[in-house]
């Protein structure tokens, strides 16, 4: 028998590929990152056997399950080795002995131990992880409630804090770039040019994930967001912390801003331009939105940024009142990633 249960520590630390054998449904709302969902039942079977388990008892739920299996489990086989070549393609300078399959299901339960009897019909390696995602999911939820030295990135729309984030992660700093991961970059405008946000489950799963990478005794830099960035919510043990942590405040001239944000805005097409506009016309009021629609039309580029920048400027003075321990650095017409650099490494110094 090759198979093994192991706690998460001691999972996480083996070598092999990570499947995920929960449905497509379950794997969406939440899954470890880097797993493959690789699905024993598809969200209907699911179903249909999670039924008949409640109504009829394990028996029968059972021999329905292995009913569904026996139709597809030539498919099942071959993704489950494509897996493993892909590992091995990737990793090829690991031993073959190192390598076993890591397994996981919703609770540790039959799913996974029945894939893990299947690979060893095949004399593979395999570990199942115990009590499954329940367990990782809990190790997720858990991480949050550590201290860590939150630096906020503060600034206003188009003072480049995104841009900022990046430089600094390519710097070696420790950085959680919460709208990288929610796909979303947090206004009205912020899905343009994204992918499908995650779940917020999921969200949180992959903040976990970095936090995981980082020392908690040095500096983790964050954009400035409020708690919801799309669908998604920045857990509340880690906003709190935000709320309360030093906050670096760029500055830059209005022209600098409105060159940033043509950068950002001006690649997308009008229509999708023009509906960002119109979630937000009561706020604008029917004088801005006009404008702002005709300036689209038109593509005058700078016309439609100030005409939005008024109301992400107001909205940005209320989210900051009550904030302190504030530092501000002027970056207009710097654009030298070096001097920028040097301006935060001795913002932080002071």
């Amino acid at each position: 028998m090759y198979s093994r249960r192991e706690e998460l520590k001691e999972f996480r630390d083996l070598n092999g590929p990570l499947i995920d054998v929960r449905s497509p449904d379950e794997y969406y709302k939440g899954n470890m990152p880097n797993s493959i969902n690789i699905p024993l039942f598809d969200n209907e079977e699911r179903s249909i056997v999670g039924t008949i388990y409640k109504n009829y008892g394990r028996e029968k739920a059972v021999i329905k399950g292995l009913e569904f299996l026996s139709i597809k489990i030539e498919d099942l086989v071959n993704n489950l080795f494509d897996a493993h070549n892909l590992y091995k393609s990737k990793n090829i300078n690991e031993h073959p002995e190192e390598t076993t399959y890591k397994i996981y299901c919703a609770r540790g339960g039959m799913r996974s131990q029945s894939i893990s009897w299947l690979l060893e019909k095949y004399n593979y390696k395999t570990t199942t992880l115990k009590n499954g995602y329940k367990s990782y999911r809990k190790w997720a939820l858990n991480s949050f409630n550590k201290e860590f030295k939150i630096v906020v990135i503060g600034g206003k729309t188009g003072t480049g804090k995104t841009k900022l984030l990046k430089l600094l992660y390519e710097n070696n700093f420790q950085v959680v770039d919460f709208e990288g991961l929610a796909s979303h970059s947090g206004s009205t405008f912020g899905g343009l040019g994204m992918k499908k946000q995650p779940s917020n489950e999921q969200f949180e799963n992959m903040i976990a994930e970095k936090l995981k990478n980082y020392s908690k005794n040095i500096k983790i830099f964050v954009e400035a967001e409020s708690a919801n960035i799309g669908k998604c919510k920045i857990p509340n043990e880690l906003f709190t912390q935000m709320k309360n942590a030093e906050r670096i405040e760029i500055t830059k001239s209005e022209s600098n801003r409105i060159d940033e944000l043509i950068k950002t805005y001006s690649i997308f097409n009008e229509e999708e331009l023009t509906n960002a506009v119109m979630r937000i016309k009561k706020r604008l009021g029917p004088q801005r939105t006009k404008l702002a629609v005709d300036s689209i039309k038109n593509k005058d580029w700078s016309s439609v940024c100030k005409s939005v920048l008024e109301y992400y400027d107001k909205c940005y003075e209320h989210e900051k009142i009550g904030k302190s321990n504030i530092k501000i650095i002027d970056l207009t017409d710097i654009f030298d990633d070096q001097k920028t650099l040097k301006l935060i490494k001795e913002s932080l110094n002071n």
